[in-house]
């Protein structure tokens, strides 16, 4: 498997050194963000790229990793939401100014739009990435998701809150924004089993649709659980259906 990695400091944030890291040569670019605080190399390790790896080796598909300083924010180094919330949105200017960039570099193509997928905290980060970046993101894999972010720190409903929490945001969408957003799609996936909320899924699912965004809730039974082995299928499942069909 082709893999590529570097680092740089980032200006979006501070200067604060961050990962990426490219699975692949060709095919569908796919953001893929890490678990909580999780590194880029993290769905590595835990063996999630070798569970999506026949796409990458039929050359369907690329996939493109980098730190989650924004879930090391929420769950290890911020104390409050407020502070939490302006991490989270420096991490989204990165992810637009010098990830997004990076990628449709490598794919030579100036405006290649992406797919993203991510579980935990990534899922949140996946679907905010979708919600505030229609014209970059066409597709959103959500996998066992926390996106009502107050479970992990409690503050102030900040302006910095309110633009980076989709939950908040979404029902205000309009314009141009909206219009494309009626035009992406948000898988929104989890388990019955231990660690999981459904209703998280659900409380997303009800925010989108009321704006006409299209999306679709996925109920695994009770032995799938907030974990790694529960990912290593879903994300395989949702990727064949996404994805173009393997040439003959």
């Amino acid at each position: 498997m082709s893999k590529y990695k570097v680092g740089w400091r980032s200006p979006a944030m501070g200067g604060r050194e961050i990962t990426f890291v490219r699975y692949g040569i060709s095919g569908r670019p796919l953001l893929l963000f890490p678990t909580a605080g999780g590194d880029a190399e993290e769905p590595e390790r835990f063996h999630l790229i070798d569970a999506i790896g026949p796409f990458l080796a039929d050359l369907r598909l690329k996939v493109y990793c980098v730190d989650s300083i924004a879930g090391q924010a929420w769950l290890k180094e911020c104390k409050s939401l407020e502070q939490a919330a302006i991490v989270q949105n420096q991490f989204d200017a990165c992810i637009e100014r010098e990830v997004v960039p990076l990628i449709r570099s490598d794919c030579q193509s100036s405006d290649a739009t992406l797919m993203v997928a991510g579980a935990s905290i990534g899922a949140f980060n996946a679907l905010a990435s979708i919600c505030r970046h229609p014209d970059i993101f066409s597709h959103a894999i959500c996998l066992s998701g926390t996106y009502d972010m107050e479970r992990f720190l409690k503050g102030q409903h900040t302006q910095d809150y309110h633009v980076c929490s989709p939950l908040h945001f979404v029902p205000y969408a309009h314009g141009e924004t909206l219009a494309q957003l009626r035009q992406r799609f948000v898988l929104l996936a989890h388990g019955k089993g231990e660690f999981e909320d459904p209703e998280q899924s659900f409380q997303v699912a009800r925010a989108l649709g009321r704006k006409g965004i299209p999306n679709r809730v996925d109920e695994w039974g009770s032995e799938w659980r907030h974990d790694w082995v529960t990912w290593r299928d879903m994300l395989p499942k949702y990727l064949g259906e996404l994805l173009p069909k393997k040439a003959l």
